[in-house]
């Protein structure tokens, strides 16, 4: 097992091979830089994680230009959080980026960004294989940061319908001005969950795009079981009305997951789901 406060003092990188609790692991390019811009040498030790939910611990024991490889000698399986998956406007890149760190470090579980019909006057708007790549590297680096074991599920942007026909099962809402409160929709949920034994619900949060929803994608996602919610007065951006909804989210389902105990929650929770 890797102790906690061990990992908290380790240079930590994201591999994308699956860790066993022995063996060499390679690293690729940007890992590799990023040891030599802070100086590692072979032999030092290093946290590694998969983001999908092992943490571990090895020796450096190759730095090359292209690649480092590590000698993994042990390992522990991390519980994922209770599931939280947003809904995204496509918007601009740079703002999605500072999403895509932030909602890492808050333990999100998928990102979807959909393409609303505002999205497409955003220019440059974040969309395509290569700027899919940048975020998923946003991801990685805030996995590595916060010491999570779990990346987010990327998904490719999407028209509204599809992103609705994929949502997970569990409680959905939709941020809207005007609306009610969103714990008074999710404590409720969480509540009856907890006293029933169960586990927590996967909580499903949608965002607009600047300028706010056109009424028929309203409409859609009122119709698909989203219930209008709001988070305060302030009219605020998309990046930060998501950040505050996921982070009201999160809190309020580990304080249900604390008081619900290990019993009603699984130690594998849906993350991907």
């Amino acid at each position: 097992m890797v102790g906690a406060g061990d990992a908290m003092s380790l240079p930590t990188f994201v591999t994308d091979d699956a860790l066993a609790a022995h063996g060499n692991i390679t690293l690729g390019e940007d890992a590799a830089h990023h040891m030599r811009v802070r100086r590692l040498e072979t032999g030092v030790r290093v946290g590694l994680v998969d983001g999908v939910g092992s943490r571990g611990e090895g020796v450096l024991t190759q730095l090359a230009k292209r690649h480092a490889i590590v000698n993994v000698e042990r390992t522990e399986r991390v519980p994922a959080a209770p599931p939280v998956h947003l809904l995204l406007p496509v918007a601009d890149r740079d703002r999605m980026l500072w999403l895509a760190e932030k909602a890492t470090e808050l333990s999100l579980s998928s990102w979807r960004p959909v393409l609303f019909r505002r999205s497409r006057h955003v220019n440059p708007r974040g969309e395509g294989t290569t700027f899919q790549q940048k975020v998923r590297s946003r991801m990685a680096s805030a996995l590595e940061q916060s010491q999570g074991a779990w990346l987010p599920v990327a998904f490719p942007e999407a028209t509204l319908e599809h992103a609705i026909a994929g949502r997970p099962a569990g409680v959905a809402v939709v941020l809207d001005q005007g609306a009610r409160a969103l714990l008074d929709v999710i404590l409720p949920a969480i509540a009856s969950a907890r006293d029933a034994a169960r586990a927590l619900p996967a909580i499903t949060l949608a965002v607009g795009p600047e300028g706010g929803f056109e009424p028929p994608e309203l409409a859609a996602l009122e119709a698909a079981g989203f219930a209008r919610v709001a988070i305060g007065a302030p009219i605020l951006r998309f990046e930060t009305a998501a950040l505050a909804g996921l982070a009201a989210v999160r809190a309020a389902l580990e304080q249900g997951a604390g008081e619900a105990g290990p019993s009603a929650i699984p130690q594998e929770a849906s993350a991907h789901g």
